[in-house]
């Protein structure tokens, strides 16, 4: 947050700029951020990153997985399968690499996500 008086009068912090901003913005653009944002995240933490030694975490890439797949199956007939294509991929690909960077593989249709996808191969 910022500090109010370590700015100057006319850039004061003013929420209501904030959900005016967010007013403007069309449910689609929002959808699609925050799957980005869980796709991304969920990438890094499958080992798909700069530095997979270190920024891989199944445990944490299986809450964003699931998130995500929540989101997108949710939400695909509210965006039309234009939006929803492209993130129905970006979510089997990290579905898949989940797979492969688990020593001890789920169940079909128990890996992240795959109650509201269906089995990922």
């Amino acid at each position: 947050m910022v500090q109010a008086d370590t700015v100057q009068a006319d850039e004061r912090y003013d929420a209501g700029d904030e959900a005016r901003d967010i007013a403007e913005v069309p449910a689609v653009e929002l959808i699609n951020t925050v799957a980005v944002h869980l796709l991304s995240a969920a990438a890094v933490k499958v080992g798909l990153a700069d530095d997979p030694q270190e920024q891989t975490d199944l445990d944490e890439a299986r809450k964003l997985i699931t998130a995500l797949a929540g989101l997108v199956t949710a939400a695909a007939t509210e965006i039309g399968d234009h939006h929803a294509r492209p993130l129905r991929d970006g979510l089997r690909s990290v579905q898949l690499a989940f797979r492969e960077a688990s020593s001890i593989p789920d169940a079909p249709g128990k890996g992240p996500g795959e109650k509201y996808t269906g089995p990922v191969n």
